[in-house]
């Protein structure tokens, strides 16, 4: 309570000081913010209330929260993007236009239903509705669950201005909490699963909405917690931070210089990657995979919304860079020495009397299985 009144009210205050005042309170701040909430599935309604009024104070007026810096669309153009073109879609937009137009072929049901959770603002939602009219398909909807009224709102009037009202119907739903009322015949989780809590609880309610032939579809965040580095993936990015110069290590969402690379736990302040390490073992031990793709990790640092902005997508040298650390990435991630950070997956439930699943479509020999780290999981 005293830190959702700080946050809102003293917070606003300290944004108007001078930077040379703001960052050292940044530190005090971070440094005795208690953690509301453990990185468990247990919800403690008190600690999870604090943190859901963190969360939606965050995005309460975020228009883009998917937006990143060009040096990322350099490193996804040149090899993200080819790596998923071989599986029939070019971007993870795609990936879930592309399954849901499966999902409603494979079944008779009219309209079919599908389900998005964690939706925020539905504009990813609303694209996926166009680009299904485009292709002759018009009898379906697609709920929405977002518990942020702010994007619920900006969702409707996202929806109205495309022409999809009728299909993309945003829905107050809390996730951790969330009780399916009727089947559908595709559930997808773009970028929501890092958010949740109760994980085992949602999972369970994806098993019992999917119709028959229904799947779940997501893209998501599988590295540690708080979207920290494990040991093994940390020394390595420390050891690549060497070479940047001081100007690139500048930290422009903490506001702090960092001559060696210092890792933050993003669940700090809200839900962010709270439990992102227990995505994928829980998907393993409650579905059967279809498809599976899993990529990323010493590339993070120097792409994201922190340090990423420094690097000139038009600068020899720093392409030079990123392509080695990318080259770096895949060896070790090949060679299982680290675990990849990100994931695209088609899922069904596992149903005992099916027998043995076909294996799934995946990239060389990068599993779920493999892709799950072996040493012991700190907290």
């Amino acid at each position: 309570m005293i830190r959702s009144f700080l946050r809102r009210h003293v917070v606003p205050l300290a944004r108007r000081l001078p930077p040379a005042v703001q960052e050292p309170l940044r530190e005090v701040w971070r440094a005795f913010a208690p953690r509301a909430i453990a990185h468990t599935g247990r919800i403690d309604d008190a600690a999870y209330r604090a943190h859901v009024d963190n969360e939606t104070a965050i995005f309460e007026t975020q228009t883009e929260v998917h937006d990143l810096p060009p040096i990322a669309h350099y490193w996804s153009n040149k090899y993200l993007r080819p790596r998923l073109e071989t599986f029939g879609f070019s971007d993870p937009e795609q990936f879930f236009i592309a399954t849901l137009e499966r999902a409603f072929r494979a079944t008779t049901a009219r309209p079919a239903r599908f389900v998005s959770i964690g939706a925020g603002n539905c504009d990813t939602e609303v694209r996926i509705a166009v680009a299904l009219r485009e292709r002759g398909i018009t009898d379906f909807t697609i709920d929405c669950l977002e518990l942020n009224r702010a994007m619920r709102e900006r969702g409707a009037a996202l929806a109205h201005e495309a022409g999809v009202g009728g299909q993309v119907l945003p829905i107050e739903a809390d996730f951790n909490r969330w009780q399916p009322q009727r089947r559908y015949d595709a559930v997808i989780a773009n970028q929501s699963l890092h958010h949740v809590v109760d994980l085992e609880g949602l999972f369970d309610a994806i098993v019992r909405s999917l119709s028959v032939h229904g799947v779940f579809a997501t893209s998501d965040m599988i590295g540690r917690n708080g979207h920290q580095r494990w040991p093994e993936a940390l020394a390595i990015v420390r050891e690549l931070w060497r070479e940047l110069p001081p100007s690139y290590r500048y930290n422009l969402q903490l506001k702090r210089r960092e001559k060696t690379f210092r890792d933050w736990d993003c669940s700090r302040e809200g839900f962010e990657g709270v439990r992102a390490q227990d995505v994928l073992p829980l998907l393993v031990e409650r579905f059967g995979f279809d498809f599976f793709y899993a990529y990323s990790n010493l590339i993070d640092p120097f792409i994201d919304r922190s340090f990423g902005p420094h690097f000139d997508a038009a600068s020899p040298a720093d392409l030079a860079f990123i392509d080695r650390v990318q080259e770096r990435d895949d060896a070790e991630i090949l060679a299982g020495n680290i675990t990849p950070t990100h994931m695209l997956a088609v899922l069904r439930a596992k149903s005992p009397g099916r027998g043995e699943r076909a294996a799934p479509v995946v990239w060389r020999h990068l599993t779920p299985e493999f892709c799950l780290r072996k040493q012991p999981l700190p907290r």
